[in-house]
């Protein structure tokens, strides 16, 4: 890999059956296909003493099995797999997932402060947010959770100061330059949009996760009648629910 950004990439710490791989300081949709290649190399070079990998962002966090090889052992084998790492194809001959949203303050309380923070109306909202093609930069927070980008613009908006108890599964927020969809009800501080009906998490898949690193997706909005049709809980934030 090329080391054109100083110290780049750079092994840190995780603990005494972990490494965490550092290939860029910056969030950019080009990390991606040095992230899948790590990924990918990481699987081929530990195989079955590869407990768990976690790909993030600009980070790649190697867990591997402390009863077939020491911390030292692992060290040598990811300088190793740097050494010859070289970014794979990017992912975008895959289709597009479509994740159908429906869009309303009753569901989305943020839609309303946003169109007065932006003077854009709730139809330009819904436009601009589901109009980009977002890639999934990493799983985590909760199972099935992924985050995505990279978010106009005109939507950044910080995390809510203070986070809420509950929010709803479905539920599809923005943080920051990030997008994301809630798999499960749980607490959390990202500005609400409104709410999908899709099943990011299920024990029955293979695979687990609806979304995985690398997959790009675009939010399609749906009316309400849809949304109850694909088995959507149109409940408001406003009830004692949430």
């Amino acid at each position: 890999m090329n080391k054109s950004e100083g110290q780049l990439p750079r092994l840190e710490n995780a603990g005494m059956d972990a490494w965490l791989v550092r290939l860029f300081n910056a969030i950019d949709e080009a990390n991606m296909g040095w992230i899948t290649a790590l990924v990918s190399a990481c699987e081929q070079a530990f195989g079955e003493r590869l407990i768990d990998l976690v790909p993030s962002y600009t980070t790649v966090l190697v867990q591997f099995d402390p009863m077939q090889l020491d911390h030292a052992q692992a060290r040598i084998l990811l300088q190793q797999v740097l050494a010859e790492l070289q970014p794979s194809a990017t992912s975008d001959h895959k289709p597009v997932i479509e994740l159908p949203v429906w869009y309303d303050v009753s569901v989305g309380p943020e839609l309303a402060r946003l169109s007065q923070h932006t003077g854009l109306t709730l139809p330009a909202l819904i436009e601009l947010h589901s109009s980009p093609v977002y890639r999934v930069f990493a799983l985590g927070f909760a199972p099935g959770f992924a985050f995505m980008g990279t978010l106009p613009a005109l939507l950044e908006l910080p995390r809510l100061t203070q986070p809420r108890a509950k929010v709803p599964a479905g539920s599809v927020a923005i943080a920051g330059r990030q997008t994301a969809a809630y798999p499960a009800p749980s607490p959390g501080g990202w500005n609400l949009l409104g709410r999908t009906p899709a099943q990011f998490f299920d024990l029955q898949r293979p695979s687990l996760s609806l979304l995985q690193v690398g997959d790009r997706v675009r939010f399609m909005p749906i009316t309400q009648a849809q949304f109850q049709r694909l088995g959507g809980d149109c409940t408001p934030m406003s009830s004692d629910k949430y």
